[in-house]
């Protein structure tokens, strides 16, 4: 199956999780789970949250910035993946000074 996400509507959020700033993302969903691109502005953040149903991977594509997973500090860079399984909280947050380009996969539980 191919997701096209250059035919995806971009969506703007603010505070997501009660983070700061603004995240565009594009996102597709069904039954089992989402795949999401997503933009965290310089200095925007996903704020804490725990992964209830399902679990989250994230892969950076470009950017830099620090991820929380169950207050373990993660460093985020190009090529690396920030995995939080289901029952684990987790953050996301822009350090760096220009946008954070990640690729999530939502699997649903």
């Amino acid at each position: 199956m191919l997701i096209d996400f250059n035919s995806k509507e971009e969506k703007i959020f603010e505070g997501m999780n009660g983070g700061k700033g603004k995240i565009a993302s594009k996102m597709f969903m069904n039954s089992s789970g989402k795949v999401i691109i997503s933009r965290l502005e310089k200095g925007a953040s996903i704020g804490s949250h725990t992964q209830a149903t399902s679990n989250d991977i994230n892969f950076v594509v470009s950017g830099v910035g620090k991820a929380f997973c169950n207050g373990v500090e993660e460093i985020l860079k190009p090529g690396v993946c920030h995995y939080c399984p289901k029952g684990s909280s987790h953050e996301i947050i822009n350090t760096g000074q220009e946008d954070l380009l990640i690729y999530t996969v939502v699997q649903e539980l």
